[in-house]
């Protein structure tokens, strides 16, 4: 290991790390401690949210987005009913979703207007109309960029009698899904909601997760030129006769590039910075905010003098990361993440010789979205003490619908 460098694995696509991380910037990250106590009645693994740190985060989101009514936050990172509900108690009604029974998890807590940012094919076409009919007082709505679908999801929602919001979903860039701005036939997809029955035209859905540019001035010139094609799309529509009366635009890295802009159809929709993580605190060192949720794990072996192994396998963290770089150790974070399997993580640290099998770390995911799905609650922490249990309402594919 060269010194005060951290060296990592090739990496995926996109990265979570740069090739090469400081050493002093993991040394950086740090944690509110536990008691002893707490930290000897914990299973491990164990899920852990810092209170504070969560409502820090929440409320750095309100200020850069200067308004609760500009955003619409992504509810993959968390998937909790009681996120939910600190979030309309501070004024957001508006939600973003990835799954079905996100979008359920949503509407019991109080959204008044669920975004699956998903298209709708399959058994899923019954689910949101069933969501539709369930919670009357939610508006839903969903992705297109293909007519078959899209007339699936019509005559199922003119048969139950209920309204649907379609928002375009305009690839700018990631090539995941979408229609690019430039697609011919784009504008006229949007369009042609407003002649079907059961749907309405809600906006267009503007997904940048591919814009990871480390300094804040490069992404928002990157998300500015995209921008500008995006607008030309609008023009098409409403020379057609179409209202486009908002845009879902971004994540978490693009969210202040967003929040910067003046138009008042933009709706903000970060997701990871509820708890943030190592990647995201690595990558984009602009953004106000702090890990707000960590692994509890133990010791469980010292196969060497100058090794240990912890009960924080691949399915106690996302393994999505490459091996190596998937969590950090503020304790001890020069650790070489040796031997990643199910159940077991090898560290080789000289700062081995001071820990023995039974003994505690918090780590800090890489990726905590995904992390958040392995746990079925999470224990809370005020005070260095756990307060009480949060279910992971949404972990699962399926709530009741």
């Amino acid at each position: 290991m060269t010194a005060g460098k951290w060296l990592l694995p090739a990496q995926p696509d996109p990265p979570y790390f740069a090739d090469i991380v400081p050493l002093e910037f993991l040394m950086s990250y740090s944690l509110p401690s536990l008691t002893p106590e707490t930290l000897a009645s914990l299973p491990s693994p164990a899920y852990v949210i810092f209170r504070d740190r969560l409502i820090q985060n929440l409320e750095s989101m309100i200020q850069v987005a200067k308004d609760p009514s500009r955003l619409r936050p992504h509810c993959k990172t968390h998937k909790m009913s009681r996120v939910i509900e600190m979030w309309v108690e501070r004024g957001v009604t508006k939600h973003k979703a990835a799954t079905i029974a996100e979008c359920e998890m949503c509407a019991a807590a109080g959204a008044e207007d669920v975004l699956l940012a998903y298209n709708p094919v399959g058994p899923n076409v019954d689910r949101l109309i069933s969501l539709a009919r369930t919670y009357p007082n939610c508006r839903f709505s969903a992705t297109t960029d293909d007519a078959r679908p899209l007339q699936v999801l019509s005559a199922a929602a003119a048969q139950a009698g209920v309204t649907i919001g379609i928002w375009l979903d305009v690839n700018v860039g990631m090539d995941r899904t979408g229609m690019t701005p430039e697609t011919p036939g784009a504008a006229q997809l949007y369009h042609s909601v407003s002649s079907l029955p059961g749907l309405e035209p809600a906006g267009f859905h503007v997904y940048d997760g591919h814009q990871r540019q480390g300094d804040l001035m490069e992404r928002r010139a990157a998300v500015s030129a995209e921008w500008t094609r995006v607008l030309t799309l609008r023009s098409q529509v409403e020379s057609l006769g179409t209202a486009v009366p908002a845009f879902a635009c971004g994540g978490t890295p693009t969210f202040p590039c967003y929040a910067a802009m003046s138009d008042p159809a933009i709706q903000l929709c970060p997701g990871t910075s509820v708890l943030s993580d190592c990647g995201y605190g690595t990558a984009f060192p602009d953004l106000p905010f702090a890990p707000a949720a960590a692994i509890l794990t133990r010791v469980v072996s010292r196969p060497a003098t100058d090794r240990m192994t912890l009960d924080l396998g691949n399915k106690a963290v996302a393994a999505d990361p490459p091996k190596g770089a998937r969590v950090v150790f503020p304790d001890i974070p020069e650790a070489v993440q040796d031997i990643h399997s199910e159940e077991h993580l090898v560290l080789v640290t000289a700062a081995a010789e001071n820990y023995a099998p039974g003994d505690a770390l918090l780590a800090v995911p890489v990726h905590v979205c995904p992390t958040s799905a392995l746990y079925d609650r999470a224990a809370i922490a005020d005070n260095g003490k756990i307060s009480e249990y949060w279910e992971i309402t949404s972990r699962n594919r399926r709530i009741s619908i």
